[in-house]
This record gives structure tokens, sequence and C-alpha cells, in this order.
């Protein structure tokens, strides 16, 4: 932007300093309108014989039908391009593009003898660079790159929830029972992710999450009359579920042209899982004879599911901004055989078990400040089906739609590290209240 701001004063000057040569010359009467515009417009003026006439400026003007033995050589065409600050190069494209205000060129070059103002980069050296808010990143490994990617994420939500068992007599009078329940989630992730590049279109990538949640519940028991509301406490640590992924850039992208990557995620089940976890029932948590809240006494740190996760991105390099999204659908695979751990060591046995599939797409736009810094805003959107058991819907589920809006922020440290920060605000009631991340990749 300084370069810009530099290009455009010393293109003001020296047309100021044309203008007052062209209204020497007409106040003297040496040089027609035409011929003046002829030297304005194309900067070789198509004269047959001409001569120049000293002036107080040290730049010579051809003016026809005054020759002199003496007189210098006429100006070439390089001298008038300089005199409208074009640098030598017939592009009156970009001057007029400047005089009507519009948005100079991504990446000017300083002004100098042969070389051109407002010459875009090439496509191979100019890549996307935004301040990533979603899990695919805007650029792709280079090759022989290896990036190490350290980050922590801290989410927190609340939910609220009355049940009523029981029927009225009047609208003022419930007979049965209330289950109230208020749900306080704190979780927290710490990451390592390892990026290397195969060659320019290929990278893989490998993601190792460590997790530690606390839940705090205000609840009464289920199916009890007790009207005394307990607060239920537990937390877990551990490694969660470790990802694998691979990305593939399909074509050629550039300037005002829009680059496709197809990526995949795999997703283990390497972290303790809900079923593994005691649940707070003397024998059971659904039928008869149920006692105890129903929750964990031990919050799991993995899905319990195993997870495969196609998707497509594109990105669209407008200068200053690049606007961006992605398309996705996880496949949950279905276990079976599965067992509920209760208290005393008992086991409840589920079956089946297959939960719903994700649809999920995300948008956004980055904008670059400056040559360091970076700003992003979008949107994730994703929509989770309903949790089968046996083939057949549980009963009170349904599909949940998560919205979240996000904002990131990135500032380039080095050549080698950089610092990403986001927020994500929840939209709908199932999403977490807010989201905040921290990244900073290193590349070797």
């Amino acid at each position: 932007m300084e370069q810009l701001k530099i290009m455009r004063q010393q293109l003001e000057e020296q047309r100021a300093r044309v203008d007052a040569l062209e209204r020497q010359l007409r106040a003297n009467g040496v040089a027609g309108p035409s011929q003046l515009d002829n030297m304005r417009g194309t900067g070789n003026p198509q004269q047959p014989a001409t001569a120049t006439v000293p002036l107080a400026s040290p730049i010579a003007v051809p003016v026809s039908g005054q020759a002199s033995a003496s007189a210098p050589a006429p100006a070439s065409g390089a001298s008038l391009d300089l005199m409208r600050g074009l640098g030598g190069a017939p592009i009156a494209d970009a001057g007029q593009q400047m005089n009507n205000g519009s948005a100079p060129p991504p990446s000017p070059q300083p002004i100098n003898s042969g070389n051109t103002v407002g010459r875009p980069p090439s496509a191979e050296s100019r890549a996307p660079q935004v301040a990533p808010i979603f899990e695919s990143p805007g650029v792709l490994t280079p090759r022989g790159k290896l990036v190490f990617e350290p980050s922590l994420q801290y989410g927190y939500s609340s939910s609220n929830r009355v049940a009523l068992i029981g029927y009225t007599v009047i609208p003022a009078l419930l007979i049965g029972l209330l289950d109230v329940r208020e749900v306080k989630r704190n979780t927290t992730t710490g990451a390592a992710t390892f990026r290397y590049g195969f060659d320019n279109r290929l990278e893989l990538e490998a993601k190792i999450p460590y997790v530690y949640r606390s839940d705090a519940t205000v609840s009464r028991e289920l199916f009890t009359g007790t009207a005394t509301e307990r607060a239920f406490n537990t937390s877990g640590s551990g490694v969660g579920d470790v990802e694998l992924g691979w990305r593939y850039q399909l074509n050629d992208g550039g300037i005002d042209k829009p680059y496709y990557i197809a990526g995949l995620r795999f997703k283990s089940r390497t972290g303790r899982d809900p079923f593994q976890v005691v649940t707070d029932c003397q024998t059971r948590c659904v039928g008869e004879n149920v006692t105890g809240t129903g929750l964990p006494l031990d919050l799991p740190t993995g899905s319990g599911f195993y997870s495969m996760q196609p998707s497509v991105t594109w990105l669209l390099p407008s200068d200053p901004a690049i606007f961006f999204g992605s398309f996705s659908y996880t496949h949950n695979f279905k276990r079976g055989n599965i067992y509920r751990t209760v208290l005393n060591g008992e086991k409840e046995y589920l079956g089946e078990v297959k939960p719903g599939d994700v649809f999920g797409f995300n948008f956004g736009m980055g904008l670059a400040l400056n040559e360091k810094a970076s700003f992003s805003i979008g949107y994730d959107h994703n929509s989770v089906g309903r949790t089968k058991q046996g083939g057949q819907v549980v009963p009170g589920s349904v599909r949940m739609q998560l919205g979240t809006l996000l904002l990131g922020y990135s500032y380039r440290l080095s050549d080698k590290r950089t610092l990403n920060v986001s927020v994500g605000a929840g939209l709908t009631r199932d999403t977490p209240d807010v989201t905040l991340m921290v990244r900073m990749p290193f590349s070797f």
C-alpha cells in the first residue's frame, strides 16, 4: 500500500508537469491542440517531420513545423510515457483505472526504467493467505515441507431442560413428577497436528488430541418424588480420537480463478468412549426400577465410533479479499454388541447402535489487512441425523442443527511461524455457546 501511494503521488506530479507544459505551449501558440492530444494519448505522435523547442524543463517536447539543425532529437515514446507516469510501458488501461478510483492491482512494482506499474504477480508465486477458522486450511503444504501445528481449543455450553411426567387436573395443578436439569459443560482440547506436502497438490495430515472435560449438572433424580435438587459434578481427561487426513488440489487456480481442494478425513476411536464409563444408575438406565441421575460418573474423551468424512473446499482469490467455503459429509459407522456399564459393575445390553450421519457446509471471506495480518469471517453449519438402536430410531432422538458464527485473526510472526486466533458463537440451541481456538503452525 505504501508503494502504491508513492506511485500515485509520482503519477500526479508528472501529470501536473505535463499539464503545465501544455498550457505554456498553448499560450505561446507553438503547438496545436490536435498535436498535444496525440502526444498525450499515445506517447508516439505520428508526425512526418518534427523538431524540438527547448523549454525551461529538462523534457524536450516535439513541435511540428519548426526544424532546426541545432535542435535536440525528437522525443521518443519512452520519454512521453515517463511524462505520463507509465514507466515506459504502453498500458493506458492501468492509468485509466487509477483515474477512475477503482481498486489497484494486487502487487504493484516499483517505478524503474523498463518495468511496468501494477503488474500482478504470477499464479505460481501467489498463494491465498487467510486466517484459518475451519479445520480445512486455505493453502496446501508445499512439496517436501513439514508443518507442526499445536492448538488449544476451549468450548462452553449450557442448557436447561424441564420434563413433566404426569397429568394436569387444572392448568395450574400438575399431578406427577418434575425433572429439572441445568447443565454447564466445559471442554478443553489440546492437539498436535502434523502436515506434510508430498508435492504441490497433495498433503497428508495427522492430529493427536488430548481432551479435558468437566460437567456441572443441577437436577433431581429420575422418577422420584423428591423436591431436593442435587448438584452433580463430573470430569474426565485423556487422549481423544486420533484423526488422519488427506487433501488434493484438483485444478490450477489463480487471480479471479477458484481453487478446488478435495479432502478425506478418517477419525478413529482411540479415546475412551461413552460405553466404557460408569453411569449413575443402580441396575438399568432405561425401563422399570430406574434410580439415579443417569449421568456418567467419568466423562468420555471420544465418540466411540469410527467416522469417515469426504469434503470439497473452494477458494476464490479476489484482491484484497479471498472467498472460501466447503461441503462435507460425515459417515459414522455402526457398532454392534454394545453394553453400557452401570453401578456395581453391572452391564446393560444396548445391542447395535448407529449414530446419525452429519452433513455440513461453511463459507466465509478473508481480508488481508497488510502483508502480515489478515481477518476472516465465516459461518459453519452441521445437520446431525437421528441415532438408531437395533435398526430403530431411538425415542426422543431428533435431527439437530448446529450453526456457528466464526471470526478469525492471523498474524505472521516470521517466515516460518504464524499466530491464528478464532472465536465462534453458537447461533442454535444445540451449539456450544462460545468456542475459542488458538493455533501456531511452525513450518520446517
